[in-house]
């Protein structure tokens, strides 16, 4: 509907508007007409409900007018307002149609007396700006694992407390350096650039951060001057600002090298990079103990394994024996059964035939000389085997490590269990355990000759 012409009243062809209608004509002529404007005023009748929602009116000695701030734009407002707070808001003036009540959409809010420093914030901001010094590829890095760090700050204040604190919690091996200044007055724009000239001619740190608390938008204003935004322009080492709380930005904020929301959160964010490479370390630690673990268990049980197939010589000496008794039973087995053998063929002679008393006496005399041939072999065969034996007893003796001992060697080992057989695996002042034939004993290297 086009109400462009809403003042052109004709009597005859005039429309007739509905309350809704006419009421949102206004809304849009308000908008249309007062999108952004300053207002000043007092606060009265102030209320925050459950929503996060303000209400109160802002009035003079001879109005007043109902505002509204959302909560999502009272968030920015670092204090609290009360009944009688002389403020200067900006606002979109606008209708409420359910009542045809116009109100004020409240954007921001200041106190009183702000607004010429804002205006002076905001030229500051344009001509810096313009000049480069916000330029993202004019950034310094920050140094991952910064080994001094220098910050600038009041010395009596609680931030250099809890910047430290945090910085050596996170980081004990880190120096810190402390330029004190002043960071709030008439005269601590000109410290704070002294301090960070001083601090670039001494070059005694890798890294500066500029800190101090929250405060008014006057309490922060030394961090929002030219010569401020100058001294960290030209700084050789990165810097991080850190002022105030994490809703306040200052001229310094937009020229440091990183912005960090509060000054604890700068000391978290420059000690970053050392819990980085911790937690690298630790992995990579982890990972060649798993792998040491793996190689350990895989020994062992190839260790098991070859302890089950080697036979102890004790045993292999009673496999021995055993088969040597296994051996001569079977000979005397085989004696029994040729003898019974000859003396069943001897029966059948002296059962069937009349033998002389001769041919009697010469087969008597071959089994004998048979018996004697037996008897003669078998004690070869046992003296054979017996020598066999003997033999493979001597050679196990010499293979027993103690047996080698008991010569004169000896078996060198270091400190963790590792038998040394090259000099060059040693050191002046190592200790070492000597194993004897009889024992073993500690020592400690207290020279060493190496020859070719």
């Amino acid at each position: 509907m086009n109400y462009s012409n809403i003042n052109e009243y004709d009597p005859i062809n005039a429309k007739v508007f509905s309350v809704s209608e006419i009421n949102r004509l206004v809304k849009e002529v308000l908008h249309s007409k007062f999108s952004q404007v300053r207002i000043k005023g007092e606060i009265s009748g102030y209320s925050s409900y459950s929503s996060g929602h303000w209400y109160f009116k802002l009035k003079d000695k001879n109005a007043q007018v109902d505002c509204v701030m959302f909560a999502g734009k009272n968030r920015r407002v670092n204090w609290q307002p009360s009944d009688g707070d002389l403020v200067e808001i900006e606002c979109q003036v606008s209708l409420y149609e359910t009542n045809g009540k116009y109100q004020l959409i409240v954007d921001s809010l200041q106190k009183a007396g702000l607004g010429m420093l804002f205006e002076k914030y905001i030229q500051l901001k344009n001509q810096l700006e313009k000049d480069g010094l916000f330029d993202e590829a004019l950034k310094k890095t920050i140094p991952k694992l910064p080994t001094s760090i220098g910050v600038i700050t009041s010395p009596d204040g609680a931030v250099l407390k809890d910047v430290m604190t945090t910085l050596l919690r996170r980081n004990k091996s880190v120096s810190i350096i402390i330029y004190p200044t002043l960071v709030q007055g008439e005269y601590s724009s000109k410290l704070i650039s002294d301090a960070i000239h001083k601090a670039n001619v001494r070059k005694e740190v890798d890294t500066i951060i500029v800190c101090r608390g929250g405060g008014s938008i006057e309490d922060l204003w030394p961090f929002n001057t030219e010569s401020v935004a100058h001294a960290i322009y030209n700084s050789n080492i990165p810097i991080i600002s850190a002022i105030g709380h994490e809703t306040d930005f200052t001229i310094a904020d937009f020229v440091a090298d990183i912005r960090a929301p509060t000054p604890t959160a700068a000391a978290e964010l420059i000690s970053d990079g050392l819990s980085e490479v911790t937690n690298t370390i630790q992995f990579y630690s982890e990972k060649m103990v798993r792998l040491l673990n793996d190689k350990i268990n895989h020994a062992l049980i190839k260790i098991d394994f070859l302890e089950k197939r080697l036979i102890s010589p004790l045993r292999k000496i009673k496999d021995q024996r055993d088969l040597l008794v296994v051996i001569k039973k079977r000979i005397d087995l085989n004696m029994l059964v040729k003898i019974k053998h000859y003396k069943y063929k001897l029966s059948l002679i002296n059962t069937n035939f009349t033998i002389p008393k001769k041919a009697v006496k010469e087969y008597l005399l071959g089994l004998k000389n048979i018996s004697i041939r037996l008897n003669t072999n078998i004690k070869s065969q046992f003296k054979n085997y017996y020598a066999k034996i003997e033999i493979m007893e001597q050679n196990l003796s010499q293979l027993n490590p103690k047996s080698i001992l008991a010569r004169g060697y000896s078996i060198v080992k270091n400190i963790d269990k590792k038998i040394i057989n090259d000099s060059q695996n040693i050191k002046v002042n190592d200790s070492i355990d000597i194993t004897f034939y009889n024992g073993n004993v500690s020592a400690k290297i207290t020279n060493k000759n190496l020859k070719d």
